[in-house]
C-alpha cells in the first residue's frame, strides 16, 4: 500500500526516482508524484493515475536535480486527483513531505494550524506534515521533523525534503515500512526493497521509532530520544531478476509458475532424511510447553486468513489440539481469551500488514507466545513475534498472492507434523506417509501447470459471467474461499464461497440457469456428500465445474467439466487443488482485459488498520 522512494548524490534524481516508484508499482496505488530540489527550490510534478502518465509528462523534463522523493498513493483520506497527490508543501513551499500509513490526528492539527495562518489545499491527511514542520523548522530539520513527531498520532513511513538543507533528507519509521538503501557517495530510501536493487544490497531496516538522516556522504540512524543507533546491515541476498517477468505475461502467471520451486524452498532443511521428523530450529518452545498448550488462535487477513483456516483444520486433525481462526482486524477488539498457555500464530506475507501486527502486540500483551509465519526476513512481525518460521518464497509482486499462499500452507503442515510429534498424536508410521507425500508436491503442482492449457479453454467459455459460486466441505471449503477471493480479486467478478452443506440453508435460492459453480471435492470421507450437493446445483441447471483427485470418475457424469490434480494424501491436497483456481481467476481476467497485477482498489502490503 503506497509506496516511497527517495535519493541523494551525484546523479539526476529524476530518473532514479521514477525508477524505484515503478519497482513499487505492485503495492497498488491511484496516484504518483515526485519532488526534487533545484536551484534552491522545490519543484513539485504528481497526477492522478498510473505512473506511466506521471513519466509521459516528466519524458522531455531535463533538470539537473540531485535530491528528491516520490510517492505512489493508495487513497484513504480523499479521493484519487492531482492535488490529493504527494508529495505534499507547505506555505512557502520550502518542504516537502511524502507520507504512507494515517495520521489519526489530523483533524485537531489541521484547526490549529489554520489557526496559525496556515492554508491547505488537499483533502488529505499528510498534507498537516509539511505545515508542521514548516511551523516548528528554525534552522534545523531534524529538531523540526522531531518536533512533528511528538505532535502526530498514528502510523507513517514519512520523508522530508528541505529548500534550506539540499542534499539532505529526513525520514522516520512508525508502524509502516522503510529501508534505508547504501550507496557509495550517494544513499537512497524507500518502503521496499525492490526499489532499491538497482543501486544496492546493502540496506537498513528501520525500526518503529527510529528516525534516518541521509546525505550523499553518510547515513545516520537515531531513535525517539534523539540517541545514535547502530544498525546492522542488511544484506540482500535475492537477484534482482526474481522481481522481474521472466516472458510471462503477467508477474501473476510467474509467481504461479513458480510455485514448485516455492513448496521446495520452504521443505528445504526441515524434514529428516529418514522422513520421521519435521526439524523446525526456529521454533525454540521446549515440548513440555507444546504439550501444555490448551490452545491455539491463528490470526490473518485476507489470503492468509485462508491460510490459517487450513490450518486450523490440519492441526486439529493431526494433533488433536483446539484452534480458533480470527481475522486480524477484529481479533483485539473482542478481548480474547488467550494466556500463557495459548499458542498465537499469525500470518503475513509481507510481514507488515497492520491488522496483523496489531494483533500480535495484543497476543503479546496478554501474555501468549506468538509464532510468525511470514515471507519476508527481518520484517515488523518478524522482528516483534517469539518465534519465526519464514516461508521462501521469494518476491511475490502481483497483488493478488499465490506462491505466498501455498508456502503459508507448508508452513501450516511442518507446524501440525511437529506438534503432532511433541504430543504424541500420531504415529511414526503416519507421519512417515504425510512427509513423504509433502516431498512429492513440487512435481505434482508441476503437472497440474502443465496442464494449464484445459483452464484456459474454461475461461474462453465462462469469462464473461456475472457471477460464480464455489462450493465444497471440509478443507475444500477453506480452499473455495480462496479460489473465490482470487476470482474477485482480480477479474471483478461476484464470486462467493459456500460450505457445500450449507446450499439448502439459503444459498440454492441464488442458483440460476448456467451459473458457474465450481465444486471442489477432494476429500474421499466427504466425496459422497459433496456429490449430493453438486446433483443440489444441477437440479436447478446450474454449470458445474468439479475439481477432484484423479480417479473420481464419477464426477463426469453429473459435472458439466471436471478438473483433475494428482492423488495425495487428502490433508495435503489444498496445495494441489487451489492452483487450478488461480490460473482459472487469472484467464478468466485475461478475457475480461483486467489489469491482473494491479487490480483496482487493492494494495500488496495493508500497512494501514
Amino acid at each position: 500500500m503506497c509506496g516511497i522512494v527517495g535519493y541523494t548524490g551525484p546523479r539526476r534524481a529524476v530518473p532514479i526516482l521514477l525508477g524505484g516508484l515503478a519497482k513499487l508499482e505492485y503495492r497498488g496505488y491511484d496516484s504518483a508524484g515526485i519532488a526534487v530540489l533545484e536551484d534552491g527550490v522545490i519543484k513539485v510534478h504528481k497526477q492522478a493515475g498510473k505512473l506511466a502518465g506521471l513519466a509521459e509528462k516528466l519524458q522531455g523534463y531535463n533538470g539537473q536535480a540531485r535530491t528528491g522523493i516520490g510517492h505512489t498513493r493508495w487513497a484513504t483520506h480523499g479521493r484519487p486527483s492531482d492535488t490529493n497527490a504527494h508529495p505534499h508543501i507547505d506555505c512557502s513551499g520550502r518542504f516537502a513531505v511524502v507520507h504512507n500509513g494515517i495520521i489519526e490526528n489530523y483533524l485537531e492539527l489541521r484547526e490549529w494550524l489554520g489557526s496559525q495562518g496556515h492554508q491547505f489545499t488537499s483533502e488529505t491527511d499528510t498534507e498537516v506534515l509539511p505545515h508542521l514542520v514548516e511551523h516548528f523548522y528554525r534552522g534545523d530539520l531534524v529538531e523540526a521533523v522531531c518536533r512533528v513527531v511528538e505532535h502526530i498520532r498514528g502510523s507513517y513511513a514519512m520523508v522530508v525534503l528541505s529548500a534550506d538543507e539540499p542534499e539532505k533528507l529526513v525520514a522516520v519509521r512508525q508502524d509502516s515500512p522503510l529501508v534505508v538503501g547504501l550507496g557509495q557517495g550517494e544513499n537512497f530510501l524507500a518502503s521496499d526493497i525492490p526499489a532499491l536493487l538497482a543501486h544496492t544490497r546493502r540496506t537498513y531496516i528501520l525500526d518503529d521509532g527510529e528516525m534516518a538522516v541521509l546525505t550523499p556522504e553518510e547515513v545516520r540512524i537515531f531513535n525517539r530520544s534523539g540517541e545514535p543507533v547502530e544498525k546492522r546491515v542488511f544484506e540482500v541476498k535475492w537477484e534482482a531478476a526474481q522481481a522481474e517477468k521472466n516472458g510471462f505475461a503477467h508477474f501473476m502467471l510467474k509467481e504461479i509458475h513458480e510455485q514448485p520451486r516455492a513448496l521446495r524452498d520452504t521443505l528445504k532443511g526441515r524434514l529428516a532424511g529418514d522422513d520421521s521428523a519435521v526439524v523446525l530450529k526456529e521454533l525454540e518452545i521446549d515440548d513440555q510447553k507444546l504439550r501444555s498448550l490448551r490452545k491455539i488462535f491463528i490470526t490473518a487477513c485476507g489470503t492468509a486468513y485462508h491460510a490459517g483456516l487450513v490450518g486450523k483444520y490440519v492441526i486439529e486433525q493431526l494433533a488433536r489440539v483446539p484452534v480458533e481462526v480470527d481475522i486480524a482486524s477484529e481479533f483485539r477488539y473482542r478481548q480474547p481469551l488467550i494466556d500463557e498457555d495459548t499458542l498465537v500464530i499469525v500470518i503475513s506475507q509481507s510481514g507488515e500488514t497492520a491488522d496483523t501486527l496489531a494483533a500480535l502486540r495484543e497476543a503479546r500483551r496478554l501474555g501468549a507466545p506468538v509464532l510468525a509465519v511470514t515471507n519476508v526476513v527481518d520484517s515488523s512481525i518478524a522482528r516483534e513475534a517469539d518465534h519465526v518460521l519464514y516461508t521462501w518464497a521469494g518476491p511475490e509482486i502481483a497483488v493478488a498472492s499465490t506462491k505466498a499462499y501455498t508456502t503459508q500452507l507448508v508452513a501450516m503442515y511442518l507446524i501440525a507434523l511437529h506438534l503432532a510429534a511433541v504430543r504424541g498424536t500420531i504415529t511414526l508410521e503416519e507421519r512417515r506417509a504425510i512427509i513423504k507425500e509433502l516431498k512429492q508436491l513440487d512435481s505434482r503442482a508441476e503437472l497440474i501447470l502443465g496442464n494449464g492449457h484445459l483452464i484456459k479453454d474454461l475461461a474462453r467459455i465462462y469469462g464473461r459471467a456475472e457471477d460464480v459460486f464455489f462450493i465444497g466441505r471440509g478443507l475444500d471449503h477453506a480452499v473455495a474461499l480462496e479460489g473465490s477471493l482470487k476470482l474477485k480479486e482480480i477479474s471483478y467478478i461476484h464470486a462467493e464461497a459456500y460450505a457445500a452443506g450449507e446450499l439448502k440453508h439459503g444459498t440454492l435460492a441464488l442458483i440460476e440457469k448456467g451459473v458457474p459453480v465450481v465444486a471442489l471435492a477432494t476429500q474421499k470421507n466427504l466425496f459422497e456428500k459433496t456429490l449430493s450437493n453438486i446433483k443440489e446445483v444441477k437440479a436447478r441447471d446450474a454449470t458445474v465445474i468439479a475439481l477432484a483427485m484423479e480417479g473420481q470418475k464419477e464426477l463426469e457424469k453429473v459435472a458439466d467439466h471436471v478438473l483433475y490434480i494428482p492423488p495425495t494424501n487428502p490433508v495435503l491436497a489444498p496445495v494441489l487443488a487451489v492452483i487450478p483456481l488461480q490460473l482459472l481467476a487469472y484467464q478468466m481476467a485475461v478475457v475480461r482485459g483486467c489489469d491482473v497485477d494491479q487490480p483496482r482498489n487493492l494494495a500488496k502490503s495493508v500497512t494501514v488498520e
